[in-house]
């Protein structure tokens, strides 16, 4: 869009829109953008990885320490085929997902607990912020107690990390409802229950959403620094056991399964939530100049 000014006179300047190609070809400037965006998406990584690629074959860089990327894909391709790599993606990603769930359920319902009730907010607000700022891997030593060595504490650890963004972003969603979305409410005589379905739920749920796709990739993160510490397997106990070893190139193929679930993760929790709040504004798609 250009605008420009017409003038015969110094008093008579009349402004004039002049529709640009966004507004004359929407459909081509739209495709045109999410070609671009796709293109800066795919290069900016591919010319990093080329560029690391160059680096470890031209001995810039030890190649022991830092593997090329093509020695971490061939190795990776054979852990993979050999079923070396499965057993601990498996093992990690059911641990993400038994703690995901319970975290994301139990926040959510407390969210809109204390996002509706002030009381209820006034009594248990300053207790669960003092546990929030909390490290989250501080508390893994207080799950081992309680279940003892196997899945328990990981499972556990992943559902309290989990439990804090949601329980957060979805109190703060369910306050920040327009006063007047419930004025209107009351006046169309909605009970509790009306309220919250036909009020409540759809304003806040975009928001609380948002809080949940961050939460997906916190989990994993806490799950592989967990794996570290009380795990015989997983993608994070594979990481820090081939340090060790210095089986480097082993060591970046585990960091690259870990990228990959949790860009998954990540997207899946994206999906479901545009599926479910297809009124809300997507927060990726359309181009905007």
């Amino acid at each position: 869009m250009t605008i420009t000014v017409n003038a015969t006179k110094p008093d008579d300047g009349v402004l004039v829109r002049r529709p640009g190609p966004q507004e004359l070809r929407p459909v081509r400037t739209h495709r045109r953008r999410r070609a671009l965006e796709l293109g800066l998406a795919v290069a900016v990584p591919l010319l990093l990885v080329l560029l690391w690629q160059l680096a470890a074959a031209q001995s810039w860089i030890d190649a022991r320490v830092y593997p090329a990327p093509s020695t971490i894909l061939a190795d990776g391709w054979d852990r993979a085929g050999a079923g070396e790599l499965w057993p601990d993606v498996w093992a990690t990603l059911k641990r993400v997902l038994g703690g995901y769930a319970i975290g994301t359920v139990a926040g959510y319902a407390l969210g809109l607990l204390m996002g509706s009730l002030s009381l209820v907010r006034a009594a248990l607000e300053p207790l669960l912020d003092a546990l929030y700022v909390v490290p989250k891997l501080a508390l893994l030593p207080v799950f081992l107690n309680m279940f003892g060595l196997g899945e328990g504490p990981q499972i556990a650890l992943v559902a309290a990390t989990v439990f804090f963004f949601v329980w957060i972003s979805t109190m703060a969603a369910v306050l920040a409802v327009p006063v007047g979305h419930r004025d209107a409410g009351q006046v169309f005589g909605a009970s509790p229950w009306q309220m919250f379905r036909h009020v409540l739920l759809p304003a806040s749920l975009p928001a609380v959403l948002v809080g949940a796709r961050i939460a997906a990739g916190v989990a994993v993160l806490v799950i592989v620094a967990s794996e570290q510490i009380a795990a015989a397997d997983g993608l994070g106990h594979l990481i820090f056991d081939s340090r060790a070893l210095f089986q480097n190139d082993v060591m970046f193929v585990g960091i690259v399964c870990v990228a990959v679930l949790g860009v998954v993760f990540s997207e899946v929790v994206r999906t479901v939530g545009r599926l479910l709040t297809p009124w809300a504004p997507r927060d990726r798609g359309r181009g905007r100049s």
